[in-house]
């Protein structure tokens, strides 16, 4: 397993946050080629799966997901069932000082190809966590604007 971590602050309560990024449709404002639907349950209870699609047109993959624990206001796990992206996510909110938020984003992957993987993993999470972090950028200024609305 390879472990991914980011995090962005947000000057928005908790609440916001949270309901801010359990809005999975919505998460196509923020996250950069993605759009996200509910496909099995209320998409706000474990069991319930949610497909995200990421790419431009035909270009893509399907991440589905399957929501593993739902804790309101704090943190929401799953587990990625797909065939591009394997391994489990988590999202959580940290409540800071004056009103603020930390919002996480901590994914532990399977990397194929065993060692070699692992490797060509360390050399890729850079690049990765460059193509995220605008995103949960977008995802903060979304998210306060939600708590002026």
């Amino acid at each position: 397993m390879a472990e991914l971590a980011l995090w962005v602050d947000v000057d928005a309560p908790p609440e916001v946050v949270f309901d801010a990024f359990t809005d999975w449709v919505g998460q196509r404002e923020w996250m950069t080629g993605t759009d996200v639907r509910v496909i099995v349950g209320d998409g706000r209870s474990a069991g319930s799966r949610i497909l995200a699609r990421t790419g431009v047109g035909p270009l893509g993959f399907d991440d589905p997901m399957e929501i593993t624990a739902w804790e309101p206001l704090r943190r929401v796990q799953v587990h990625h069932l797909g065939r591009v992206v394997r391994g489990d996510g988590v999202f959580e909110v940290e409540e800071l000082p004056n009103g603020r938020s930390r919002f996480h984003w901590v994914e532990w992957l399977e990397i194929p190809l065993g060692s070699l993987g692992l490797v060509g993993f360390t050399f890729a999470r850079p690049l990765l966590a460059r193509g995220i972090l605008p995103s949960l950028r977008k995802f903060a200024r979304w998210a306060e604007q939600r708590a002026v609305d």
